[in-house]
């Protein structure tokens, strides 16, 4: 199939960050992947949840929504008090999980919870993969806060992580899949590494047809390169500390 903007088989879609997009969160970003667009937004409390009291280490924990009109149909508000969906519940896992490997919790300034919070405003394939990208960015930017004022001295980041997702089309193996080929795709993956080319998640189903070793490692070979792509592209934002940035 034809690709959207002519893009090759190992090409990410365009990716547009825009810093400090919020006011009042410590750290905060919209993150735009083509048509896919979340924002991102990460604060720090004095506090932990009561199993991680005593313990003398802080937490990251995220939160994942899909706003009502940021689908091709309006579907309704999940409701956190019990109401979300299990792919609800999955992606924030993931988005937590992924970011817990990167920071050292026993150096966040005490009993302190990173909350993250990630609003798909426009869906199209690859929500979870942005959210993962972008709230990296968001808990870069709320540490940062967190150190100018004095809490911490040094940022507890170990290492950045990216996403990313492969999968198969029409027996052709593409990278970033936007929301037309993910509908039609043989194979779905989804894909997280740290900065050092490091799997913390794999995530691949054959949705249409079982798959063998040979098409894992190239779908596993063709995400590595895109998710090293998008942590170069972290390092630079970092970096030089611009507000805005593409790529």
């Amino acid at each position: 199939m034809n690709r959207s903007e002519g893009r090759s088989h190992d090409a990410l879609r365009p990716v547009r960050v825009t810093r400090r997009y919020l006011r009042h969160a410590h750290g905060s970003c919209l993150f735009e992947l083509g048509d896919t667009k979340v924002l991102c937004a990460a604060s720090v409390t004095e506090s932990v949840a009561q199993w991680r009291r005593g313990s003398g280490k802080g937490w990251v924990t995220a939160e994942y929504a899909l706003l009502p009109a940021s689908t091709h149909t309006r579907s309704r508000r999940e409701s956190s008090g019990g109401g979300l969906k299990g792919r609800t519940h999955e992606i924030q896992r993931m988005i937590g999980r992924s970011l817990r490997t990167v920071i050292d919790m026993g150096a966040m300034g005490g009993e302190v919870t990173m909350n993250v919070d990630c609003d798909v405003i426009q869906a199209d394939g690859g929500t979870r993969t942005a959210a993962i990208t972008g709230a990296y960015l968001a808990m870069h930017d709320a540490l940062v806060t967190w150190r100018d004022f004095g809490k911490i001295t040094e940022l507890p980041l170990i290492d950045f992580v990216a996403a990313t997702s492969v999968g198969m089309v029409d027996g052709v193996c593409m990278l970033d899949l936007d929301y037309a080929e993910d509908s039609v795709a043989e194979i779905d993956m989804n894909v997280v590494m740290d900065g050092r080319g490091r799997f913390i998640e794999v995530q691949g189903t054959g949705e249409r047809t079982p798959f063998d070793r040979a098409r894992l490692d190239e779908m596993l070979d063709l995400s590595s390169a895109g998710i090293m792509r998008l942590v170069e592209f972290q390092r630079r934002i970092v970096a030089e500390d611009v507000d805005v940035a593409e790529l």
